[in-house]
């Protein structure tokens, strides 16, 4: 915005541009929501950062002299019947979550965005053959996908992350990036610059990765921040089937499964919070996501 003031009269006025505020603030003001549910995210992963500090308990320590307790001043979300404490066990899931979450929404979203600048670069029949093998992989169901790659691929851990799994919920976001990104590209394509670019002599791959891709990053980083949240939903769905984290590792969709479906009437509580967790979590990063592209997507600001 612009205010005009005029120094001497008769003299012409000098326009005076207010400072914009910083792009946190900003964001802040026009996507109040979603910058709550960034503040939720940040608070989230600096818990699980240090939650060796924060959390009152050891996540694997058994103690049947307070199994099943019910929610307390000691244990703020209960025990369970190993006499675990489930504040520091959902706390040390965040971990789980988050960690698996994050690394398989980026390196899914990587590869499905260089997938899709490269099929909407060449388009013709290189296009039209990536996109009917996007359309084969996105005719299946996205736990149907992660469960066959988890099954083919097994259990491969580096630093106690299972990077298979990783992979196996990667695959589901690849194809759904891919088909967002190449629209994008598809558009880009046809701009002038690309056109210089081409007379310029300069070939695929830079045109690519250095006059296309960078122009396909606010996209990008939308299409992340909503996957992650897909990504923890799904990690918590194989855990729950058994086909992700096992134990004794805390995960929030493990500590739905097992023992605590048998103890649902005696002790709710094992239950209770762990699923809001993944509900809320999972709340959080789509309101981002939503936010985000808002904030981002100047057809949504008019």
């Amino acid at each position: 915005m612009m205010t005009v003031t005029a120094v001497t009269p008769g003299a012409p006025p000098v326009p005076v541009v207010k400072k914009r505020p910083p792009v946190i603030v900003d964001f802040a003001r026009s996507q109040p929501l979603a910058a709550f549910s960034m503040f939720f995210i940040l608070t989230l992963v600096f818990a699980s950062i240090f939650a060796k500090w924060i959390a009152p308990y050891d996540p694997f320590a058994l103690d049947f002299a307070v199994m099943l307790q019910e929610p307390s001043a000691q244990h703020w979300f209960g025990t369970d019947n190993f006499g675990r404490d489930v504040f520091t066990r959902v706390l040390y899931g965040a971990q789980t979550a988050l960690m698996i979450g994050i690394l398989a929404s980026f390196f899914g979203s990587i590869l499905g965005g260089i997938i899709g600048v490269v099929s909407g670069f060449f388009s013709g029949r290189f296009d039209f053959i990536v996109q009917r093998f996007i359309d084969v992989l996105l005719s299946f169901p996205i736990i149907v996908l992660a469960v066959v790659a988890v099954a083919m691929l097994g259990k491969f851990l580096v630093f106690g992350v299972d990077l298979n799994l990783v992979v196996a919920i990667a695959i589901p976001i690849v194809p759904k990036v891919a088909r967002v990104v190449r629209a994008s590209a598809l558009t880009i394509r046809e701009m002038p610059y690309i056109d210089a670019a081409r007379a310029s002599g300069f070939g695929p791959a830079r045109i690519i990765f250095r006059h296309m891709t960078p122009n396909v990053f606010a996209p990008f980083i939308i299409l992340f921040a909503a996957f992650v949240a897909q990504a923890i939903l799904l990690e918590a769905s194989l855990s729950f089937l058994g086909l992700g984290v096992t134990e004794p590792t805390p995960a929030w969709g493990l500590m739905l499964s097992g023992n605590a479906a048998d103890f649902y009437r005696e002790a709710p509580w094992m239950i209770i919070f762990p699923g809001l967790a993944i509900s809320v979590t999972v709340f959080a990063f789509n309101l981002f996501g939503d936010g985000l592209r808002d904030y981002l997507d100047p057809k949504f600001k008019l």
